[in-house]
């Protein structure tokens, strides 16, 4: 499926922030970055977050949005094209340090890093900014006429740039992050946050291991839809269920294996209460079949709501 233009958009800042992660970890370290990394890294920022992306916003989305009442002087698109500005003169300053690094002055890596950093910092604020406010407000602004266009307008923009210009500088920016090794977010917090986060999801989970064997499941000391004991974990899954659903239960297990589908669902009434079960395949960065995890939710209250809860009632109770 095609995406819109804000998905497009959205992409572009999720991969380039971590680019920047990238970088400051890079710059953070005690020898610092390659000159290889360096030289990578100012050909992304200048060919396409600078080159491309914001000429997309500047030229596809915000002739409109002053079009359709959002002011381009004194508003929100005032700010963004100021951002601009800024990060563009912040960008020629990484440029002039960045070349000479690369050409292997090492001296200077302390007056890259502060310059990365507040280049960094301007820009991924800047698209905190369009992600949470101005996309939205565009949503609302811009007709499915206008929104067609400026989907098609950035994609003429890049495609004046060369064939392939999207995939060409991604798969510059996937090497580049390939080179730190990036953590995954959930890195820095310890187990036991990992753990509490999980038995505070309104969810309760349960994961099967590729050997279909249960390793996981959630809110153990916690009220549980269908009770479950730690005696089940190293059980295989097929010995946790109804001889009258094992074949069920198998065919979605050989079929997310397979790859032949990703995601299963049923629905039951219990007790007066409406239980949505979902399964999904889990898999590794590279697609490698991981194993299978169960997602159960009492999705009674979900299915009484009506109308619109827009202020923060008393919900103590």
């Amino acid at each position: 499926m095609s995406r819109i233009w804000h998905e497009l958009l959205i992409a572009d800042h999720q991969i380039t922030e971590q680019v920047f992660e990238v970088i400051n970890k890079a710059c953070a370290s005690p020898n610092g970055p390659t000159r290889t990394l360096i030289a990578d890294i100012l050909v992304y920022l200048n060919e396409y977050v600078d080159a491309c992306h914001n000429y997309k916003e500047e030229l596809c989305l915000f002739p409109l949005l002053e079009q359709r009442g959002i002011p381009r002087h004194g508003g929100p698109l005032a700010v963004m094209l100021d951002e601009h500005e800024q990060s563009k003169r912040l960008l020629s300053r990484v440029n002039e340090l960045g070349k000479s690094y690369a050409s292997g002055d090492l001296a200077i890596l302390g007056d890259l890093a502060q310059t990365f950093e507040e280049y960094t910092t301007l820009v991924k604020n800047h698209y905190w900014k369009e992600n949470d406010i101005l996309f939205k407000m565009a949503q609302n602004a811009l007709t499915e006429i206008d929104a067609e266009a400026v989907t098609n307008g950035i994609l003429k923009v890049e495609a004046k740039l060369g064939p392939d210009t999207r995939e060409r500088y991604y798969a510059l920016a996937e090497r580049i992050i390939a080179t730190s090794g990036l953590d995954d977010l959930s890195f820095s917090l310890d187990r036991s946050t990992i753990a509490a986060i999980l038995n505070t999801l309104p969810i309760e989970l349960s994961f099967v291991d590729a050997n279909d064997t249960v390793r996981y499941f959630s809110h153990e000391n916690l009220k549980k839809i269908f009770t479950r004991t730690r005696g089940v974990v190293g059980a295989q899954v097929q010995n946790c269920h109804p001889r009258k659903s094992i074949n069920m239960v198998n065919t979605i297990l050989a079929d997310f294996k397979s790859g032949k589908r990703h995601h299963a669902a049923f629905w039951i009434e219990l007790d007066g209460r409406f239980i949505h079960i979902r399964y999904y395949s889990v898999r590794d960065s590279k697609g490698g079949y991981l194993g299978c995890l169960e997602v159960v939710q009492d999705v009674t209250e979900i299915r009484a709501l009506t109308g619109e809860k827009r202020l923060l009632d008393d919900e103590s109770n």
